[in-house]
């Protein structure tokens, strides 16, 4: 038997019997799985496992001292930075109700750090002199792939694991490092909230992409927009050690991309698990009253027929991106914004997949690039580049089943 084909067939096996449908806790469409156990090392691992890449954020870019010195709460909030309200203590949650807790102070920012609530930051907090210091940083997963429910305030409350954080804006807080580059530090800061380009550090160029979502990509090979590995795992391990800096290796052939960090590798035994773990994310429901459920099903119809939507966006998950991928000239988020270079350019594939559907309402922008604001935007976009002459009526209908999936 072919190895590679001998992979994928025990890998697909592997998934089938790890992912089953129920509740997976983050008010998400079923999703959790029969091995609970890979499952909860998977969390895990999304949520507080750095891949020891404190050397980069620490070593190199130094960012425990800006932290320390100039990010206090209400600066980590207005970047996006998010609190989980349910690592902080009764008494803490108290405080912060009556506004007792100094928001503006630094030091309270190494408090929630040392309490693990601060969303995808890892901090190592020491006492030094009688006084809480601050002496490493490094992310996780959970940084640009979480979010919380602002159950207790706008950026802090429980967590929603997969839901693209489209308010972090990871360009100005990299920005801060003292360790980079005037130009370099202009880069990061024209991305703006919700966009991250995955591609810079390795050619140069600046086209920033949406941050994507994390969930419902159960049954999906091709998962990111380039199609780039036929798995989660691969890129997985693209971001743990070419973008977070994580202590490990990543080799493509196509891209020509070859960087190892370190002399450990602290991320492949842990791809499995937290492939497990997002593959049992599921996509959110609506929730009540987003959308016209009448006019959602004059929407399907648009959607099956005179928007010739369903040609791509076919199948359970509204995706053939397990079937096919797309030629740049194919999809009408090209060219790309403000003069940026092709996305599909700068991968391994030099295409695109159909984008899956389901959970859409919640993560505008749309497009990888996000030059769509709205739905309404995206039908629009079709509805002129394709030249598929819908009328007011179809393109409202056609929003409103969007809505609803």
């Amino acid at each position: 038997m072919n190895t590679v084909f001998q992979h994928k067939l025990l890998t697909t096996l592997a998934l089938v019997i790890v992912v089953t449908a129920c509740s997976d806790g983050n008010g998400n469409r079923g999703g959790a799985v029969d091995d609970s156990v890979m499952i909860a090392q998977g969390r895990e691992i999304f949520r507080h496992d750095t891949f020891g890449d404190e050397a980069f954020w620490s070593d190199t870019l130094r960012m425990h001292e800006v932290i320390a010195n100039a990010v206090d709460p209400v600066t980590a909030l207005s970047v996006g930075l998010k609190v989980d309200v349910e690592a902080l203590p009764e008494e803490l949650v108290a405080d912060l109700a009556d506004g007792k807790v100094e928001l503006e102070n630094p030091a309270t920012t190494i408090a929630l750090l040392k309490l693990d609530a601060v969303v995808g930051l890892k901090g190592t907090v020491a006492t030094v002199g009688g006084v809480d210091t601050l002496t490493r940083v490094g992310i996780t997963c959970a940084l640009c792939h979480s979010t919380v429910d602002d159950s207790f305030a706008p950026g802090i409350g429980k967590r929603l694991d997969g839901w693209a954080n489209r308010d972090l804006d990871p360009g100005a807080i990299i920005a801060l490092s003292p360790a980079l580059p005037a130009q370099t530090r202009a880069v990061y800061k024209s991305w703006g909230p919700g966009k991250y380009d995955a591609r810079f550090n390795l050619d140069g160029l600046n086209g920033a992409h949406v941050i994507p979502p994390a969930y419902g990509l159960h049954g999906i090979d091709r998962i990111t927009s380039t199609g780039d590995g036929d798995d989660i795992a691969y890129w997985n391990r693209y971001v743990a050690v070419t973008q977070m800096g994580g202590q490990g290796s990543f080799y493509d052939e196509r891209t020509g991309v070859n960087i190892t960090n370190g002399s450990e590798d602290l991320v492949s035994s842990k791809l499995p698990a937290l492939q497990a773990y997002q593959l049992s994310l599921e996509p959110p429901t609506p929730p009540p009253g987003s959308f016209d459920a009448d006019a959602a099903a004059r929407g399907k119809a648009v959607f099956e027929g005179a928007g010739q939507c369903a040609s791509c966006h076919s199948g359970e998950r509204y995706t053939d991106a397990n079937q096919r991928l797309h030629q740049p000239g194919e999809v009408v988020s090209e060219p790309e914004p403000d003069g940026a270079p092709s996305w599909a350019a700068r991968s391994a594939t030099q295409l695109y997949r159909t984008a899956p559907l389901e959970g859409i309402w919640q993560h505008p922008p749309y497009f990888h690039n996000g030059s769509a604001a709205t739905l309404d935007a995206v039908v629009e976009t079709y509805n002129s580049r394709k030249q598929l002459g819908l009328n007011a009526a179809q393109k409202a209908d056609l929003v409103e089943f969007l809505k609803s999936l």
